[in-house]
């Protein structure tokens, strides 16, 4: 179930980042963080081994299947981890197999010891071990392993010798290893399209790009080793960012999969130091040699070394070359800076009077804005109030035409006690208690916070509320009115009906409980905004 379930993580986390559009930088990017994590994955692997070793020692000794099973899955931890360690249970796999004489198990051991021999650089050791191997009788996976492992040493020994005459010899001998292993065991459907990669570009179908198999290999749900061993595979088909591509993905693979015989991330250092990117090849050359010592593999240990000094020196020659422009960068900088140093001393004068005019300008455009507003809420005010004006006027003129004309006509029919009722009927109260409500209307729509604002003022104790059915009171009518402009004492006094003295008491009484000190009481009313 956890392994089912690391794949699934494996795959999701690829197809999330890079199904849709790859992008060699950031998948190197992960490929850095996954070496960072390289120690968790490693005690991971030990920990199963642990727990296989302990099963070994529980198995019943007497039981072939038992002993057999659970070395095996311990070679297995081993054969890409630790070559000693994987020698070791392989050869305890054969010495079990030779012991209750199975003969077909006795063939994987034999075939796996070969891998472990090749896998560490072991190229004549494991000629030996096949060679003597008795192919008589072979079932077709056991000529498939057989001709596999065969074809992949000769292949091996051809790259490691790296001569045109004595490889070619072992390159036909891989050739014809491989397709006889085909022949007895043809790929499977994925391994068919993986196989398109390798078609000529004139035979390559359009759709056939790098991200096609790229998306194929980590759609399949494989392992993390299988990922990298099919990376590693198709990478060979290809050159430059495309080869990156490939190889960076199978150099995850192995870390993830805790895999220390791996050739991904020394090819990947390879091929970035060829294209010049060499920080990055001198940071996977290091890991690619952690891993060749650690698995023991003195073929690829004998390559990274080779290689590494070249890698270093590269690196030291960019960061000293990096140090030169620096240098000669300092020193263009230093005489820019002692150039700028008169310049700005020679101008500093004129740039603080220009400070200063911007400075001023800023203020009296600030005052200018505040004089616009102040202009335009005025303006916007008197619209109101005259509207309302008109409105209440045209409203009484509309009033008074009514009753003069009922009037006229009481009196031209000589009813006189109609008139008399008429003119009770009037109620002068009711009249100004509905402008004044309509002036309370009017001006909340302008100022709607006004009442918030004005408590905002007062203690807790000290606020005043409109009533029920209230719009505005005495006192909030009389500081509405001096927030509409009219602050003479004489004229509140005669809009709202009052004595002069009363005004001036509600407002001095109002003034004496503020928060703010009185003489200022009347500016914050005047600061209470307008809202359009």
């Amino acid at each position: 179930m956890k392994r089912i379930i690391f794949i699934a993580v494996f795959a999701m986390a690829f197809l999330q980042g890079y199904a849709q559009h790859i992008d060699v930088d950031s998948l190197i990017g992960v490929l850095k963080s996954e070496l960072k994590k390289e120690s968790t994955y490693d005690l991971a692997r030990l920990n199963r081994i642990g727990q296989l070793r302990s099963s070994l020692l529980l198995a019943d000794s007497n039981s072939f299947d038992a002993q057999y099973d659970i070395t095996s899955k311990i070679y297995e931890e081993y054969s890409s981890f630790k070559f000693d360690s994987a020698y070791v249970y392989v050869k305890k796999m054969i010495e079990l197999a030779e012991r209750y004489h199975r003969r077909d198990q006795l063939i994987e051991s034999e075939i796996h010891l070969g891998y472990s021999l090749y896998f560490s650089g072991f190229y004549k050791e494991a000629f030996d071990v096949i060679g003597k191997i008795d192919t008589s009788g072979f079932t077709r996976n056991q000529w498939s392993d057989y001709l596999t492992m065969r074809a992949r040493l000769n292949q091996s020994i051809a790259d490691y010798d790296n001569d045109p005459f004595f490889s070619k010899g072992y390159y036909e001998q891989s050739d014809r290893d491989f397709k006889s292993a085909q022949v007895v065991s043809p790929y499977n459907e994925f391994e068919k399209k993986i196989n398109l990669a390798f078609l000529p570009d004139s035979l390559r179908h359009s759709s056939l790009t790098p991200d096609y198999f790229f998306n194929l290999i980590i759609q399949q749900h494989l392992t993390p080793h299988r990922v990298a061993m099919v990376a590693t595979h198709v990478s060979s088909a290809y050159k430059g960012k495309d080869r990156i591509l490939f190889l960076t993905l199978a150099a995850i693979g192995d870390i993830r999969s805790s895999t220390k015989e791996t050739l991904a991330i020394f090819l990947l250092a390879q091929e970035l130091y060829h294209m010049n990117q060499t920080n990055d090849a001198y940071i996977f050359m290091q890991a690619a040699a952690r891993n060749a010592n650690f698995y023991g593999a003195r073929n690829r240990a004998v390559q990274i070394e080779s290689l590494l000094p070249l890698v270093a020196g590269k690196v030291i020659d960019e960061k000293q070359h990096q140090r030169d422009k620096l240098l000669i960068g300092f020193l263009i900088f230093f005489l820019v800076a002692v150039v700028l140093f008169f310049l700005l001393f020679i101008y500093r004068k004129q740039m603080l009077q220009i400070k200063a005019s911007e400075a001023l300008i800023k203020e009296k455009n600030s005052q200018l804005e505040n004089v616009n507003t102040q202009l335009w809420e005025s303006s916007k005010i008197k619209e109101e109030l005259i509207g309302l004006f008109f409105k209440t006027c045209s409203s009484y003129i509309e009033t008074l035409e009514k009753i003069r004309q009922h009037t006229l006509h009481s009196i031209k029919l000589k009813k006189y006690n109609e008139v008399n009722d008429l003119m009770k009927d009037i109620q002068i109260n009711e009249e100004k208690e509905s402008l004044y409500n309509m002036l309370d209307t009017v001006f909340l729509t302008m100022f709607p916070n006004f009442i918030a604002s004005f408590n905002a003022l007062l203690k807790t104790e000290d606020q005043i509320w409109p009533k029920s059915g209230e719009t505005l009171n005495a006192t909030l009518r009389i500081f509405a009115l001096m927030r509409l402009g009219i602050h003479e004492h004489e004229a509140i006094a005669k809009i709202l009906d009052y004595s002069v003295s009363t005004v001036y008491t509600y407002k001095t009484r109002i003034k004496s409980r503020a928060l703010v000190p009185p003489n200022d009481f009347e500016q914050k009313i005047m600061e209470i905004k307008f809202i359009k």
